[in-house]
């Protein structure tokens, strides 16, 4: 190669590099960045937001991740300010306090006639729409019950054998969507008095009242406690992860909510916002779902979690949300006003 023929092409290299990195920056610069509140479990955001990002390569999704209740407050508490685009993966109960306050934006997403009419806004253009179903189990772990020598529970009932003293661990239903759907259920089950009167119980027996719906079972798994109440998802994680827990869907019936999306009134990225709420109620998205929770928006795709024994859905209780929503504020009061004293530290 002549020295001209070299310095021809060092001099296109030189001319070229720029060229491609001010396209990059061009790319990066038009990426709309689209602000999602989540209370998703942290470990399966990542699959989720990797599946709609590759669909949709002009968005990138910025994550602010809590527990329900934490999200829940925040959102309100932003009402004359909003800051986030999209609610993404919260419960149900409080899209309806949201929507409730006038924060939501009505949309159909595509897809949405495929979605179970139990499982969204019942509005011919909802508010928010179903992802999946959480619903209450309790991780018991049976090498640290074999030493304590306590019995194996069937039902919510047996947690008030005085045998668990200190041996239970429960999400606060203030910060945590499944200690709130629990003590809802309770309510729901028993009747105001007699819930109230078996959460007394119960609190004879609780060793601390977390901040976050897997904790418990983690805890548990870990043999911190014998017995976690938490969620079907972290109860199957916590199992397949190899902690000696049996797993117990108590037979009076289950405590659910449902994640569900809902995008914001004041989001000025509504294209964007609306692409993200296509793609929760699409296939694909189901098909995630269905890798961590048993039951979810589309018929037909949910599966068997591995060491979850019995139908799930069968079990869910008849749910009246909008109640749960309505009275949530009064609920956690009585809650706290009652059993706030075993509540870890924020």
């Amino acid at each position: 190669m002549s020295f001209s023929s070299l310095r021809r092409g060092l001099l296109s290299t030189c001319v070229a590099l720029p060229l491609v990195s001010a396209a990059l920056a061009v790319s990066a610069q038009s990426k709309t960045e689209l602000l999602v509140y989540t209370a998703l479990e942290a470990d399966q955001i990542q699959a989720y937001k990797k599946s709609f990002e590759a669909q949709n390569p002009t968005i990138e999704l910025k994550i602010v991740r809590d527990s329900t209740g934490i999200i829940t407050a925040k959102l309100l508490a932003e009402k004359s300010n909003p800051q986030a685009d999209v609610v993404w993966g919260l419960a149900a109960t409080s899209l309806m306090l949201l929507d409730k306050e006038g924060m939501l934006a009505p949309y159909a997403p595509k897809g949405l006639e495929k979605v179970k009419a139990s499982m969204r806004d019942p509005r011919t253009t909802p508010s928010w729409v179903g992802m999946d179903v959480w619903s209450s189990a309790i991780c018991f772990n049976t090498a640290e019950a074999g030493k304590k020598n306590l019995p194996k529970p069937a039902s919510w009932q047996d947690l008030t054998n005085p045998a668990y003293k200190g041996q239970v661990t429960m999400p606060h239903p203030a910060s945590s969507g499944t200690g709130y759907l629990m003590v809802s259920a309770w309510l729901q089950l028993m009747g105001e008095q007699k819930g109230w009167a078996y959460m007394d119980a119960l609190h004879q027996n609780i060793g601390v009242y977390t901040h976050s719906g897997s904790k418990p079972c983690r805890q548990a798994g870990a043999g911190e406690y014998a017995v976690g109440l938490s969620f079907e998802y972290r109860a199957n994680k916590t199992k397949k992860d190899g902690a000696p827990i049996d797993i117990v869907l108590p037979k009076e019936g289950l405590g659910w909510d449902m994640e569900a999306t809902g995008i914001m009134k004041s989001t000025k990225k509504m294209a964007a916002a609306r692409a993200l709420a296509d793609w929760s109620v699409s296939q694909e998205a189901n098909q995630l779902y269905a890798q961590n929770f048993a039951v979810v928006a589309i018929p037909g795709i949910q599966q068997k979690l591995e060491f979850i024994q019995g139908d799930i859905e069968k079990m869910l209780i008849k749910n009246d949300f909008a109640m749960a929503a309505a009275n949530r504020e009064k609920v956690l009061a009585e809650w706290s006003r009652r059993y706030e004293s075993k509540a870890e530290p924020k």
